[in-house]
């Protein structure tokens, strides 16, 4: 009985998982700039592969019991590191001076860049 929720959870993290990074493909291919891509990049890749690795920590160590910790270092360095390289990239190609989609609704780094610059 317990197997069978452990496996039914398993597979729903592992579904989910693939949910959501075929959506970030499909993002990618379809947003109109560097910004927009970049969310999607960032956030809904980030949780497809956290939740595929979730479910496969949860495997190994409920069903196999094989405590993997090199699997729980993974999620914690994707989860620190992927929102943050996001950030950054996108912040590099604002300052280098990558346009914005024409129909984006505003621009909130305009003022901080103009105070920057005049410093």
């Amino acid at each position: 009985m317990t197997t069978t929720i452990i496996n039914a959870l398993v597979v729903f993290l592992i579904s989910a998982g693939v949910l959501f990074s075929v959506v970030a493909a499909i993002g990618l291919n379809r947003f109109p700039d560097v910004y927009s891509r970049l969310h999607a990049a960032s956030k809904s890749s980030t949780l497809g592969v956290l939740s595929i690795l979730l479910g496969i920590f949860l495997y190994f160590w409920l069903v196999e019991g094989h405590f993997n910790s090199s699997i729980l270092l993974g999620i914690a360095f994707l989860f620190i590191t992927a929102p943050i390289s996001g950030h950054l990239i996108g912040r590099a190609a604002y300052m280098s001076g990558v346009n914005l989609w024409e129909k984006s609704v505003g621009d909130d780094l305009a003022e901080v860049s103009k105070k920057e610059k005049q410093q």
